[in-house]
């Protein structure tokens, strides 16, 4: 089945992709910036597409690290032991 269609399968697939994008934004910090710089008179990076989603992603896993932790522990009980 997709796990589109399986809401715990859902949740492991944005679990894994929020711990992804925290790693790789912590070994390299301008991975999801696409190579831009600020313009003068700019405040911050416009980020959109997929590098924007990417950059979302890891900056939940960053803010809400205990949480986004305590939540992967959560689902590996559930999928080793609950789970059939």
């Amino acid at each position: 089945m997709s796990a589109i269609f399986d809401f715990s399968s859902l949740l492991t697939v944005m679990l894994l992709l929020i711990c992804t994008c925290a790693y790789l934004r912590d070994m390299r910090p301008t991975i999801f910036d696409g190579g831009k710089t600020l313009e003068p008179g700019e405040t911050r990076l416009k980020r959109s597409g997929a590098t924007g989603f990417f950059w979302k992603m890891s900056r939940i896993g960053e803010r809400l690290s205990p949480y986004v932790g305590g939540s992967c522990a959560i689902m590996a009980i559930h999928l080793l032991f609950i789970r059939k």
